[in-house]
């Protein structure tokens, strides 16, 4: 076999493997032994990293090949902005290529490996989420909670609604059906985005608890700051009244990074 043919496999096994979901996961829970890295990382193999036209858009080069994606797609995005901001993740990474710093990198993954070949059944996910909404769940008391939940809720479920997304809110836990007609309108809504900015939503929405602040992030009448601040208004006030707890914070801390990527990636897709 011609050897400059093995090095361009090996290379397409690598970056294939790099993002693979399992892996990273098993990076996060790697047990710290006395005298060794905690996390196994693997070693930088290429020079540059830059963009490349491809016919599926704009694709990313590793001296100058092609990325590919977990399942060996082309890593190639519709938006050469979005490209350029991925490659810039990959000129970063020094000795070691850490995934879990390519936010951008990751979520295109996700659109192209796990959104595309599977839209209608992402759709109904995200429908599912419409129906148990966050911000349909209200406190009865106190009356500080109710009347912070009402200000940064009522809007957004205002501007749903005018959307023909009417949903329904009640106080407590208890479910509370939401009228189809307004879950029809939100699978309408969902039907005009494409791959990436599904991907975008079904992010927000899992990082909110909350369908309609996830589109409102998507379509632009919510930042991301706003929609972390309304999804995690129970738990700050729970740290305002019983103090801070510094794994909470640990927490809160990387939904907010990752919910601030998540707009980024939709702001460098138009």
């Amino acid at each position: 076999m011609n050897e400059h043919m093995t090095d361009d496999n090996t290379n397409d096994e690598t970056t294939a493997a790099i993002f693979d979901l399992a892996r990273n996961r098993s990076l996060d829970e790697q047990v710290s032994h006395p005298g060794r890295e905690k996390r196994r990382l693997p070693k930088r193999f290429y020079s540059r990293a830059e963009v490349g036209a491809h016919e599926e858009g704009h694709a990313i080069l590793l001296d100058g090949r092609v990325v590919k994606t977990p399942s060996k797609r082309p890593l190639a995005v519709p938006s050469l902005a979005l490209a350029q901001a991925m490659a810039a993740e990959w000129e970063a990474q020094k000795d070691e290529i850490d995934p879990r710093s390519m936010w951008l990198t990751k979520l295109a993954n996700t659109a192209i490996d796990l959104v595309a070949p599977r839209r209608e059944a992402v759709i109904d996910e995200l429908v599912s989420y419409a129906g148990t909404d966050l911000l349909c769940y209200r406190a009865e008391h106190p009356a500080a909670l109710a009347a912070r939940q009402a200000a940064l809720w009522d809007p957004v479920l205002g501007w749903a609604a005018a959307q023909g997304i009417a949903l329904t809110p009640t106080f407590g836990i208890l479910h509370v059906a939401q009228p189809e007609a307004s879950l029809a309108a939100y699978r309408a809504a969902l039907a005009k985005l494409d791959a990436f900015r599904l991907a975008a939503l079904h992010n927000a929405v899992t990082l909110t608890s909350s369908a309609v602040t996830g589109l409102a992030v998507v379509l632009g009448r919510l930042s991301p700051q706003e929609a972390f601040d309304i999804a995690h208004l129970d738990e700050h006030w729970q740290m305002d009244l019983c103090g801070h707890d510094e794994d909470e914070v640990a927490r809160l801390a990387g939904r907010r990074a990752e919910l601030l990527e998540t707009g980024r990636f939709v702001t460098l897709l138009d």
